[in-house]
């Protein structure tokens, strides 16, 4: 037998370290050739850790929220033949549960060895005198949650004139039901009348922040504390541009379904093209600003794992179709976590919705380091006077956030007043140049 050992691989962009993010396996698991043993994290993109040889894993080389440097022992299994480690390296301090080494046998027997002598009775906690047991009559019926007591009609106007809830007491009798002895017992320990005593709760729980959770953090707690936000909401008729969609989506069945992203992404092109500063990168410690020519739309997208931000990448090249074909394959990635770090970095500007949760308004944070942020909310529909009378419109608000250091007040007015035009006449999408 040997000691074969794994090592956290090259993960590419410069990459020095690695967050470990999940075990797949433990001390003591047979495990084969190929077999996924846990999973790392950088910059938001997830890396499986394949086995690459088939034994028995006998240590672990970090814990979960660890950070392991690239190149540094992350597995050692027990394999057939001589295995890549030398004994003296390879051997761990701990050997599996399941294989004890030399004289662990003999530790264990010794510990198990001893059995606790039952304790004379004269020693038995005597529970009558120092905790007397509950009153039963508070205890709750044994019956399914949000069930209805069941109970004669005659018990029941019994319970409201003696200000009990039938929730509350016992039944002795079929299937639970609650009889005029089962009142009268609960009555008499104590149960009329007065509301519900419930005990309060005590303890804290402390959950580790970790994996993609700590990224999010490090992240918005960066935007947060070095760029001075400002933001803008601006109310927008929806009205004219649902009409259109779902005229595009019954004359085009065979073709991607189209959600309003399409068209937002398509709208944020035309008014980033107009002022390609609101486009742009700010490295705050060289003092320069970097305008990107390409369109590259980060979709804020919520995953059981946490936020992440996949990229519509040249959002500038595609018709409303391709973007939501591209939209929906980067959303489906990112929630079954298979999106890889090229899909995940590079945005030049972001869109954040909320969707059907969304609020009125929001306040967004920008995505470090792009200096603008473009959040949707809500649609309802509100009353909107046309001239002549109130008329039902699809309203929403855009709540758009900006980096005051190289955006002014002005400049973000004129791009939300772009954005708010080209929605409402969304002719004005298709019209090039």
């Amino acid at each position: 037998m040997g000691i074969f050992t794994i090592k956290l691989t090259d993960i590419g962009e410069g990459v020095a370290e690695a967050e470990l993010t999940e075990w797949a396996v433990k001390v003591g698991d047979m495990v084969r050739e190929d077999d996924i043993l846990g999973a790392v994290m950088t910059d938001k993109a997830a890396v499986e850790i394949p086995s690459t040889a088939t034994g028995r894993v006998v240590w672990l080389g970090a814990e979960v929220g660890d950070t392991v440097a690239i190149g540094a022992p992350i597995v050692r299994i027990e394999v057939e033949g001589e295995g890549n480690t030398a004994p003296e390296d390879g051997a761990p301090e701990e050997t599996a549960p399941n294989a004890p080494a030399s004289g662990a046998g003999k530790v264990a027997e010794r510990e198990e060895a001893p059995k606790p002598s039952p304790k004379p009775p004269a020693e038995a906690p005597r529970r009558s005198a120092a905790a007397p047991a509950p009153s039963p009559a508070r205890a709750p019926a044994h019956r399914a949650p949000g069930a209805r007591p069941l109970a004669a009609p005659s018990v029941r106007l019994k319970a409201r004139e003696l200000g009990i809830d039938l929730r509350l007491v016992p039944g002795s009798g079929p299937g639970g039901r609650i009889t005029h002895d089962d009142l009268a017992a609960f009555a008499e320990g104590g149960g009329v009348a007065g509301p519900t005593v419930r005990a309060p709760r005590t303890g804290v729980t402390e959950v580790r922040v970790t994996g993609l959770r700590r990224r999010i953090a490090e992240r918005v707690s960066l935007s947060a504390t070095r760029i001075p936000h400002f933001s803008i909401v601006e109310e927008v008729d929806m009205t004219e541009l649902e009409a259109l969609r779902e005229t595009l989506n019954a004359r085009h069945a065979d073709r991607p379904r189209l959600t309003f992203l399409p068209f937002l992404a398509r709208a944020v092109v035309a008014a980033v093209t107009e002022q390609p500063a609101l486009n742009a990168h700010f490295d705050d410690e060289a003092g320069v600003v970097h305008q990107h020519a390409p369109v590259h739309v980060g979709i804020a997208t919520q995953t059981p794992q946490g936020l992440v931000v996949p990229v519509l990448r040249h959002a500038e090249a595609l018709d409303p179709w391709q973007a939501a074909d591209e939209i929906a394959r980067l959303a489906d990635a990112a929630r079954a976590g298979s999106a890889t770090r090229e899909e995940l970095t590079g945005s030049t500007i972001t869109i954040t919705s909320l969707g059907k949760l969304g609020a009125l308004a929001t306040t967004p944070i920008i995505n470090h380091p792009e200096v603008a942020i473009v959040g949707v909310n809500r649609m309802e529909t509100r009353p909107l006077w046309d001239g002549s009378a109130f008329r039902p419109r699809r309203m929403m608000n855009l709540s758009c956030s900006f980096d005051h250091r190289v955006v002014d007040g002005w400049d973000a007015a004129v791009f939300v007043a772009r954005l708010k035009e080209l929605i409402e006449t969304p002719a004005l999408l298709f019209v090039e140049g």
